[in-house]
């Protein structure tokens, strides 16, 4: 007997919308619920962050000390880069409002439901993100 699989709500997404109807308002909708839930979350440990660098008392021993000063320099780089998916999370939830999210920024062709829902701040098709990659190996950045 097989189970019945329960399609996700990304799923769910994808198949309520017509054919051809690509960034539909429900897709619209979902991906700006997805990017606004991201933001949240990156916000909230940003938070935490900052509320355990305040509760933590500088260590007398030197090692201690280094140890602790190791492991802000890790949270200052996460948070780094979170910081810099934020402003790609701003990004595209501009893209949502002003009506090009989900649309290639180099072909104008659509990016993709598949690829949006692995990376939603993604502003290039597939074919145009492995161009810039390409190019990238190719000047040895």
């Amino acid at each position: 007997m097989e189970k019945e699989q329960i399609p996700s709500p990304a799923e769910k997404t994808v198949s309520q919308v017509p054919p051809g109807e690509y960034m539909s308002a429900e897709q619209l909708q979902f991906f700006r619920t997805l990017l606004e839930d991201e933001r949240r979350k990156l916000l909230e440990n940003a938070q935490g962050t900052l509320e355990n660098m305040h509760a933590i008392v500088s260590e007398p021993d030197p090692n201690d000390r280094a140890s602790t000063e190791e492991n802000f320099s890790l949270e200052f780089r996460v948070r780094d880069r979170e910081r810099k998916l934020l402003r790609k999370i701003a990004d595209a939830l501009q893209r949502i409002e002003n009506g090009m999210y989900g649309w290639c920024e180099e072909t104008g062709e659509p990016i993709g439901i598949p690829r949006l829902l692995a990376r939603p701040t993604a502003t290039l098709c597939i074919e145009a993100q492995e161009r810039h990659e390409f190019q990238e190996r190719s000047r040895g950045k």
